[in-house]
Parts: C-alpha cells; structure tokens; sequence
C-alpha cells in the first residue's frame, strides 16, 4: 500500500446534486429544490445581511435608545488596598516595598498595567510606596497612614 492506492471510503464522498437542469434531473425542475413561492424560492434571497428580519421591524430599530457614551472614557485596571495588605501577608512582597504598575500586574492584582487606579477597600497596615495613574481619596489616606507613600503616574 502506498500514497498512489489511497482512495476514500466507500459511501464518503457524493455526487452533488445538479440543480436547476430540468425534470429529469430529478431535483424539482421548474423550482430546484426550493419550494413553489416565497422569498427563499427567488434567486438572490440568500444575499441578506444578518440583522434583516424578513420586513419585521428589526430589533435594533425596536429598542429604545437613550444615553451617552464619551468617547474619551478612561479604562482603569483597579487594585483595592485590601488586595495589597494581602501581598504582604502572604510574604509575596515585602513591607516597606515599592510597587509599581507593572509589578502588580506580574503578581496578578491588575490585568493590565497601562493604567491602574488603587480603591481604598479594606485596611492597610504595611507601609508600601505605590506608583500608580490615580488613587482614590479613600486609598491615598489608607496608604499614607500605614507610613507608605503615593505617587501618581502620567498617562
């Protein structure tokens, strides 16, 4: 046996059907397979775009409408103090350490590091120095009152 003698199963592969050849095709003749009438038995009625729903008054259109979204929205990866006091118990960091944005993400607090906002959730007791975009007022007290200090990164 080799690549020359390799043929499919038997019964794998079909013949397709010959549509729209006539009666004797024994695929429909006149309609082909696709019905008698309706707008699927017409030639182009499988070029529609996903969204039309057949005249219905399409869903996007049926929804009400309301509210702004601004452009210029800021995404921050967000890391509550608690989740720092936490790095510390668990000895992953020290206390006193510096942490910077893409520390955190390395330990896993925040996904991404391209902007990060600390939230003053939960309690503080280790002194850390922690670089970040922005803090909140909560976070900035809670870590400036452990002894650590902030400092604010630009964007």
């Amino acid at each position: 046996m080799d690549l020359s003698n390799l043929k499919p199963a038997e019964g794998a592969k079909h013949e397709g059907k010959r549509l729209g050849r006539g009666e004797g095709s024994g695929h429909g003749g006149h309609s082909s397979t696709r019905g008698t009438k309706g707008q699927n038995s017409r030639s182009g009625s499988r070029n529609r775009p996903a969204w039309f729903e057949g005249g219905q008054m399409p869903l996007f259109r049926r929804v009400p409408k309301h509210g702004f979204t601004s452009p210029f929205r800021k995404e921050y990866s967000i890391a509550n103090v608690r989740r720092l006091q936490t790095l510390v118990d668990d000895g992953r960091i020290d206390d006193g350490a510096d942490l910077t944005p893409e520390q955190l993400e390395d330990l896993g607090i925040v996904r991404s590091a391209k902007r990060v906002k600390i939230l003053g959730d939960g309690d503080l007791s280790a002194g850390l120095s922690v670089s970040a975009h922005a803090f909140s007022a909560s976070a900035r007290e809670k870590i400036e009152a452990a002894g650590g200090s902030v400092t604010v990164l630009d964007e």
